[in-house]
């Protein structure tokens, strides 16, 4: 009896221990902003918002959060379209190794990404003249998202009857008119998911942003608190803290939108 107390003691303590290094740097990012002498420690001290009257007089630091808008909703799009189609294509027409496709797409964009890749990237950006280009980055932030946005889609693509699309196009209902009115809508649940996960994606994205932008005015978020140094060079903590607040707040809310209204029930098909 005692060596179980002791054990479920122990893996108390280090569950608790975990936790606290998970929550932690949560704590940290939403009291260091609000407070008066911020710093890596998680100390309030006296609430000030003078740490987000610092991030509002920086205009590198407002307009950046527009280039984020701008590369995230085109990232967003880019995908979703193409995902949609390819997708659509792979669920309903199979083909001899369709499957071994979508395997081989997914095994690359995974392996071949990141640091491995951006040296061939940074190369076809620069041959197809999208270097310190929104397109450039979107095309590029896209392009490693849409295979695993194809195999997510499929598989919500694939629950759904065949019968509901015959029954359309038996009525008189043109191809384009099936797919945009009867079939994408019941897909709606599988688009919000790989929308989602594509908007968080790029939103968040450091190194494609870095490497294919060389000009400050066209910098997003993710890179312009990279650049938060005070004139001895050191980090100024107050601002980073402040603007990373701001910089977290539309994936926060955007997950509890949809959290609301769809739940956790991201589920492929008609359930009946």
């Amino acid at each position: 009896m005692n060596k179980i107390r002791v054990s479920s003691a122990i893996n108390y303590i280090f569950l608790s221990v975990v936790a606290a290094f998970f929550i932690a740097p949560v704590i940290w990012l939403f009291v260091t902003p609000f407070s008066n002498s911020p710093s890596l420690s998680i100390s309030l001290g006296t609430p000030t918002l003078e740490n987000f009257g610092s991030v509002f007089q920086d205009p590198a630091a407002i307009y950046s959060f527009g280039n984020s808008v701008i590369i995230a909703v085109g990232v967003t799009l880019a995908t979703v379209i193409c995902a949609s189609l390819a997708a659509y294509i792979f669920s309903r027409y199979h083909f001899h190794g369709s499957n071994f496709l979508i395997f081989i797409l997914i095994l690359f964009s995974n392996i071949v990404s990141g640091t491995a890749a951006m040296v061939p990237l940074y190369m076809l950006n620069i041959s197809l003249g999208l270097i310190n280009s929104y397109l450039g980055v979107i095309l590029t932030i896209a392009g490693g998202g849409i295979p695993t946005s194809i195999f997510i889609l499929k598989s919500f693509f694939d629950s759904i009857p065949k019968s509901y699309e015959e029954a359309a196009l038996v009525d008189g209902s043109s191809y384009s008119q099936m797919l945009f009115h009867i079939f994408l809508p019941l897909s709606k649940k599988g688009i919000i998911v790989i929308a989602t996960l594509s908007f968080i994606s790029a939103w968040g994205n450091f190194l494609i942003p870095f490497i294919l932008l060389s000009s400050q005015r066209t910098y997003p978020a993710s890179v312009t608190i990279y650049n938060f140094y005070t004139e001895m060079g050191l980090p100024n903590i107050g601002l980073i803290s402040a603007y990373a607040l701001l910089y977290t707040l539309p994936v926060i809310i955007g997950y509890l939108v949809v959290n609301k209204i769809f739940g956790f029930s991201f589920y492929g098909g008609i359930k009946g």
